[in-house]
């Protein structure tokens, strides 16, 4: 394991700092977001962040999400932070990152590309609108494993599973832009109900949500500040979690750890020789 001096209090510290400036330019343009997945817990059980807890996930309806993307960058000092858009150069993934400048946050599945910004990062997440027609709606959920494969594959995923590579495989050969217009299913912003398909779940009917959980929301204390989570959040926490209030076990709550390094002072840029003598599928083959 590679040395560095940041505790995980000092990374949520400086994580904070990034929602707080994510809050702010959300609320000048009035774009509406909220806390998610154990970000959306750490605020309703602890009132702040779960106390092993080493990321920070925000989502948005898709067209707040697009606002945000195309707003941001106005509003972010660049000498700051980086906005590491999905699908972007150097950046294959499905959803977007906000990372800071200057800081390292190496996770355990490194990526192929060596020119990936690996900043300390808030995760920004889409929620798409779910199709009122049964068949289309799992098309879309179909459609969404085949764009996270690519994604995966093109970031250089390693993983045992015989499906999985298989799916990876295929995918190199799937028309994956038009798969993110039938997962993103534009022409169905009238339906009742919405599913995060680059989100927090994998299974399909954990993905499901009516579209008032994500429209209504209420601010919670977290921390030193309030944000915005859904106010339907128990019934939202427990289709994610169950029993959202059981606290975890030790073995548990190791295995949420996502970095295996994070440096608050020095750039990921100072660890890449360090990285380039690690096996990579020794890094990813355990992930997902």
């Amino acid at each position: 394991m590679m040395e560095a001096n940041t505790t995980l209090c000092e990374h949520q510290t400086v994580l904070l700092q990034m929602l707080h400036e994510i809050d702010r330019i959300c609320t000048k343009h009035r774009i509406q977001y909220m806390l998610f997945a154990g970000t959306s817990l750490g605020a309703v059980r602890h009132g702040g962040f779960i106390p092993w807890d080493d990321d920070l996930d925000i989502i948005m309806l898709r067209p707040e999400y697009e606002r945000f993307l195309a707003l941001a960058p106005e509003e972010l000092d660049s000498d700051t932070y980086y906005l590491q858009r999905e699908f972007s150069d150097h950046w294959p993934m499905f959803f977007t990152k906000l990372r800071k400048n200057h800081t390292a946050c190496i996770e355990r599945y490194y990526p192929r590309d060596p020119l990936t910004h690996q900043g300390i990062y808030v995760d920004i997440f889409p929620c798409d609108n779910l199709s009122n027609s049964p068949l289309r709606r799992r098309a879309q959920f179909l459609a969404s494993k085949v764009v996270i494969a690519r994604a995966l594959d093109s970031r250089g995923y390693v993983t045992d599973s015989l499906a999985k590579k298989l799916l990876m495989c295929v995918s190199k050969v799937m028309p994956v832009q038009a798969l993110r217009r039938l997962v993103e299913a534009q022409d169905a912003s009238d339906s009742d109900m919405v599913h995060s398909f680059f989100g927090a779940s994998s299974c399909y009917e954990k993905g499901i949500y009516p579209r008032r959980w994500f429209t209504e929301t209420e601010r919670l204390p977290f921390e030193d500040g309030s944000f915005p989570v859904s106010a339907h959040y128990d019934r939202l926490l427990t289709t994610l979690y169950g029993d959202y209030m059981r606290i975890p076990t030790e073995e548990e709550r190791r295995c949420k750890v996502h970095a295996i390094l994070v440096d608050t002072e020095k750039s990921y840029e100072c660890y890449r020789h360090y990285l380039d003598g690690m096996k990579f599928d020794v890094l990813t083959r355990s992930i997902r």
